[in-house]
């Protein structure tokens, strides 16, 4: 019970995150959207910056265990960063809360550790991308720089979450994305 009712904490929060308004989510609004007093939610979370961590901790591991889906399926690299590249998009189209969290908009005013773990995450998407370039590069004699491709693909990437939290979520981060990915990951 005290397990779904941290889950329920945590989606609650991811959804409050999905206003286009970008309101600050107190622990108070947080708790009257849920129906329960504030206690009630410093049972499970000792604050709101561990409650971000949650949030967070979802994104790394859901987006790692794609990410090992996709290399474990697929052996050709420029696919592998063009099927990572729409994964991390479609990610953020499907939870647009989340969005928020990775580009550091709900984390502003909370610990800086939550965004420092953010940046983390980012160069951990980077270096993989970059391990997967400089492999196709060594196998293929590809004439590119993985280390700059790399940086560009995050970049882009980034780019698209922010303009989708910009705009309310009107823009989609997968609007373009096949014609883009094919010229980022080619």
């Amino acid at each position: 019970m005290a397990g779904e009712r941290k889950q329920q904490i945590l989606e609650t929060l991811a959804k409050m995150l999905e206003s286009p308004k970008r309101e600050k989510i107190t622990t108070a609004s947080l708790a009257a959207r849920l129906d329960v007093s504030e206690a009630a939610l410093y049972r499970h979370f000792a604050n709101k910056a561990q409650m971000f961590e949650g949030l967070i901790t979802f994104i790394e591991e859901t987006i790692f265990g794609l990410i090992n889906k996709i290399n474990a399926e697929e052996t050709d690299g420029i696919r592998q960063v063009q099927r990572i590249i729409t994964m991390l998009l479609a990610f953020a189209e499907k939870n647009p809360g989340m969005v928020r969290v990775l580009i550091g908009d709900a984390l502003v005013n909370e610990d800086e550790k939550l965004q420092q773990r953010i940046n983390q995450l980012h160069d951990r998407i980077e270096a993989t991308i970059k391990q997967i370039l400089k492999i196709t590069v060594a196998v293929s004699g590809r004439k590119v720089m993985p280390e700059a491709q790399a940086n560009l693909i995050i970049c882009y990437v980034i780019g698209r979450w922010h303009q989708s939290a910009k705009s309310g979520f009107k823009r989609k981060p997968l609007e373009f994305a096949t014609m883009q990915v094919s010229l980022l990951a080619g």
